[in-house]
Parts: C-alpha cells; structure tokens; sequence
C-alpha cells in the first residue's frame, strides 16, 4: 500500500469542491473542512478546535477514498497541551486495515472511517449507498476516538428520511440522530453536535 493523502495541513493535489465552517453545539469547538475531488477519489481535510476533558485540542486530518467513497486512508495530528499524537490508517482492496503499518484483524471488513471529533465522516456512507428515499442500509465502521486515537469497531445504520434527512443509528440503536446534510452529503445540522456557518464551493 502506498499513502496518497496530503499530510494533515498541507495541501492535497486536484480540485475543492467545497469549503465550510462547523460550529460545534454541545462544547465550543469550530472546525474548517474542505471537500477534494482527486485523480484517486474525494479527499477530505479538516483543522478542528475544541475543547476536550478541560484542554484545549487541535486535530488536523485528512480521509482519502477510492471513486466509489470507500475509505482508503486517513492521518490524522493531534495537539493538546504538551501531547503529540499521530495517526495513520491504511485499507487494501479487502477491507484489511493497517495503523501505522500494523494490520488490526479486529476491523477487517469496516468500510468507512468514522472520526467522533467531525460530522464529515457521515458523508462517507451517504455518498457510498446513495439510498433511495425511505431505504435503510447497515455498515461497519472503524471508529476513531479522540483525544486518545483508540479504535473501535462500530455498527451504524443509516435510513433516508427526506432527500437531505438521514437516521443515523449506532451501537443496536443505542444512539439515534436524524442528520440534515446538502446535495453534496455534507452535513448542514448534527442535533446537539455540529452545525453549519459558513461554506463556499472551491
């Protein structure tokens, strides 16, 4: 496997089909995220700031996936306080992930990337299954937590609601959010998570 991604804060190569700003509800928090369209596949970058356990936290990443919006890699810099953390997870042809060039069979067969410090990660599976209007579909994600970077397998179900409505679900349903998105799958309202102040297209 080779990394195609820029490295979280430069610049990637092809064209920006949208920036935007998030505003975050339950904490203060904003992030600035750009939607990339690559030789490869879309690209994503983003610069989070928020506040996490009492700190400050800077998180800088980018997803690359393949044209079909499966996740390919993703590398992500974290920053809080005096702690450096990095992050780089690759994905083959057969859902085998790699972190830092470690396979974990734990998460063999997840599909998509899910970060919890960014609603970006939900375009991945809306784009992917392109549901029709009250279609329901399961996925398997690899769940990154932050501010630690652990993994997790996570199953999520998504239902179209509207034709910029989804139902997301997690966890058995233990977690339910119906989230509002653009024409592009971009998230515009998280209830109680993130909310949209600011786009232009590239």
């Amino acid at each position: 496997m080779t990394a195609r991604t820029a490295r979280p804060g430069g610049t990637p190569e092809g064209r920006c089909l949208q920036a935007l700003t998030w505003r975050r509800l339950e904490s203060p928090g904003t992030e600035h995220f750009e939607l990339w369209e690559s030789a490869q596949g879309p690209l994503f970058t983003g610069t989070v700031v928020l506040v996490a356990e009492g700190l400050p936290l800077l998180v800088r990443y980018t997803v690359a996936c393949d044209p079909d919006w499966h996740t390919r890699e993703a590398r992500l810099a974290l920053h809080q306080g005096g702690t450096r953390r990095t992050l780089v997870l690759q994905v083959d042809d057969h859902q085998r992930w790699w972190r830092d060039g470690r396979e974990l069979p734990e998460l063999r067969g997840c599909v998509d990337v899910d970060l919890s410090v960014t609603p970006s990660t939900n375009t991945l599976p809306i784009r992917r299954l392109a549901l029709e209007m009250g279609q329901a579909r399961d996925v398997t994600a690899a769940w990154v937590r932050l501010p630690d970077l652990s993994l997790e397998r996570l199953e999520q179900r998504y239902t179209r609601l509207s034709s910029t409505r989804y139902r997301y679900e997690s966890a058995g349903g233990a977690f339910v959010a119906e989230v509002d998105t653009d024409a592009l799958g971009l998230v515009t309202h998280y209830p109680d998570g993130w909310e949209r102040v600011a786009t232009s297209d590239g």
